[in-house]
């Protein structure tokens, strides 16, 4: 399995680390990928933040939610809320996202069951986030898949990343990422 690295800014504060210190740890781990999540900055600070960041890191970079970023970097993964902000019916909301960053740019979405999988194989996505898999520090979640997130995988046309609470230690057949979060400092 690949890793990819979930760079919460709220996780970072309350840990006091710098987005340096972030990359060692993404580096030390062979991360493949991190994700740029900020939810309470402004634009122009999340802005600021992936400009660093693609100064300490070569490789794949993706912001959360901020598609209009997304020519500072590699892609851009949306929440299921998120999406709904674009528009209430969540296959619109895509296309008109992949109309805005083009093929060129990757696409990935959170899902949380069967139902958002099998519809998430209508979308024109790179990725699937699935999960959570299990209680997480950076996210209020009220849906823990557990032991099911390996079948659920197994229903996506698409790669599929296991979210929330993932650890480095964690191993399923049908994933092909494993976001990892805080606990990317722990071991």
């Amino acid at each position: 399995m690949k890793l990819y690295a979930l760079c919460d800014q709220d996780t970072l504060n309350s840990r006091k680390l710098s987005l340096q210190d972030f990359v060692k740890y993404a580096k030390k781990h062979k991360a493949e990928i991190i994700q740029y999540r900020n939810k309470n900055a402004s634009l122009e600070e999340i802005k600021e933040n992936i400009i660093e960041l693609r100064q300490l890191w070569d490789g794949f970079l993706i912001v959360n939610d901020k598609y209009e970023l997304v020519n500072l970097c590699d892609g851009v993964h949306m929440g299921q809320e998120d999406l709904e902000e674009i528009d209430e019916d969540i296959l619109l909301a895509v296309a008109k996202i992949r109309e805005e960053i083009g093929q060129d740019k990757l696409l990935g979405i959170s899902t949380h069951n069967e139902k958002e999988i099998k519809n998430a194989n209508y979308m024109d996505l790179n990725y699937i986030g699935l999960g959570a898999f299990k209680q997480t520090s950076t996210k209020d979640v009220t849906n823990i898949l557990g032991d099911t997130l390996d079948t659920l995988a197994s229903f996506s046309k698409h790669k599929v990343a296991a979210i929330g609470g993932v650890k480095l230690s964690d191993n399923f057949v049908n994933v092909e990422y494993l976001v990892v979060g805080s606990g990317l400092y722990e071991g």
